[in-house]
């Protein structure tokens, strides 16, 4: 070992040069004339040690060290033990070995886990360049095995450092942009939620419908205060004990509803069970119908859906099955409801068993809620399903955007170590003699 490491200090700076580069045969992609790959390993020091303590005291937070963990983030909440502080110099890249994420840190830090590499590049590369680069290696994902091992076998190009920060401030500016709008997308998706409640709170206290009501001169005294076991012909549970001994091949089976196939307002039609012949005798009175509430008892109690005739004699198994009397309620009327945040508070306040997070047919018959005339039900049931469906489409709009931009952004960096951005200066010094310099 120690002859190895004699020999590689006597190297001449064209061979450690050699070493360094990549030969033609194995670069990625073309690069323009002035710029140089290298293998990655050459391009920075890998500091695992955070034992000293660091000067500074302008810490991140409350006077306390960021501790840069494992997560997406790579900032997993801070600490007052400086014993583990970072010791070596900042900027430095953090490179989190488990979900590949990469953070650019300029402020002092208590290293996490021992899969966080702290990446320091080599003078040939400018810090934040480097960041930036570092994103548009391919790394491949390999789940919870550690990437870090996968290195050797990647290779990164370096531009000449003038070109290093020319990209920086072309992307920075172009990230910036991008950032904006990611931030008005964002907004649009972390409101839905509330966009979506005050709607339904107005659905079923009658605000939405009070312009209609004095159109037609009719008066809140016409909703009735009532529970949902009023308002139903029947309130059951379905197969609790025991339904996989029922359970069969999709081929000779009838499908079974489960939690997993009642979300809000609609079903997944998906990852069924099979209850065979015996099962579906000895538990008629499980089988579900056309216009029947779907209500979930555990894990995400009180989403519910209505059974559309296509799933008309499916069986249910440990979900509450609600039949409304349609004289009196309709069914997406119940549904809208149960799922609102009033009728999610009624769940919540009926659960038996908290640490189960359970809800039963006792508690879900005795959930009141506020039921106007069935024309008046009607008119709720449409306006509210016009505009949840627009908020959707808002939702939706606004994740896609978000996609969109960060895949927009894998494309800026792509191209700009590539050398396709429109900076770079051929008459520039080739990169090569800069990292020849440095090794």
């Amino acid at each position: 070992m120690a002859r190895g490491k004699k020999a590689a200090k006597e190297l001449s700076p064209e061979e450690k040069l050699q070493q360094a580069l990549v030969p033609a045969e194995e670069q990625p992609y073309p690069i323009p004339g002035n710029w140089c790959w290298i293998h990655l390993l050459t391009s920075f020091e890998n500091h695992t040690d955070s034992k000293k303590k660091v000067q500074s005291k302008k810490y991140l937070k409350n006077g306390k060290l960021a501790i840069v963990d494992q997560g997406q983030e790579l900032v997993g909440g801070y600490t007052d033990d400086e014993s583990m502080s970072y010791s070596g110099e900042l900027p430095v890249i953090i490179f989190g070995d488990h979900t590949r994420c990469i953070k650019y840190i300029d402020f002092p830090f208590s290293q996490g886990a021992d899969s966080v590499k702290v990446l320091s590049p080599k003078t040939f590369y400018d810090t934040r360049a480097f960041f930036f680069a570092l994103q548009s290696v391919e790394i491949p994902n390999m789940g919870y095995r550690r990437h870090y091992p996968l290195f050797p076998q990647f290779s990164i190009p370096v531009p000449p450092l003038s070109e290093q920060h020319r990209i920086v401030s072309r992307i920075e500016s172009l990230f910036a942009k991008l950032d904006e709008a990611k931030e008005k997308a964002q907004a649009v998706v972390d409101s839905f939620e509330l966009r979506k409640s005050a709607i339904l709170h107005k659905a079923f206290t009658g605000e939405l419908t009070e312009r209609w009501r004095k159109e037609y001169g009719v008066g809140m005294e016409s909703w009735k205060r009532c529970t949902v076991g009023s308002v139903c012909n029947d309130v059951k549970v379905g197969i609790v004990i025991k339904p996989s001994q029922y359970y069969t091949d999709k081929n000779e089976g009838t499908p079974a509803f489960r939690s997993a196939n009642v979300r809000e307002y609609r079903i997944d039609d998906f990852d069924w069970v099979y209850l065979n012949e015996e099962g579906m005798v000895n538990n008629k009175r499980s089988i579900v119908h056309t216009g029947d509430v779907l209500v979930v008892r555990s894990g995400n109690p009180g989403t519910a859906c209505v059974v559309s005739e296509k799933f008309d004699g499916y069986n249910a198994i440990d979900i509450l099955i609600a039949v409304p009397n349609q004289e009196l309620i309709l069914p997406n009327y119940l549904c809208l409801f149960t799922n609102s945040p009033l009728g999610k508070q009624s769940v919540t306040e009926g659960k038996r068993g908290m640490a189960l997070a359970h809800f039963n047919v006792k508690g879900y018959s005795k959930v009141q809620l506020n039921v106007p005339p069935i024309s008046e039900q009607e008119k709720i049931v449409h306006t509210l399903n016009e505009s949840l469906g627009k908020e959707q489409q808002a939702k939706e709009a606004a994740e896609a955007a978000l996609a969109q931009i960060e895949l927009i952004k894998k494309s800026i960096l792509a191209r700009a170590f590539r050398g396709e951005l429109g900076t770079n200066d051929p008459a520039e010094e080739w990169a090569g003699e800069l990292v020849k310099k440095a090794l």
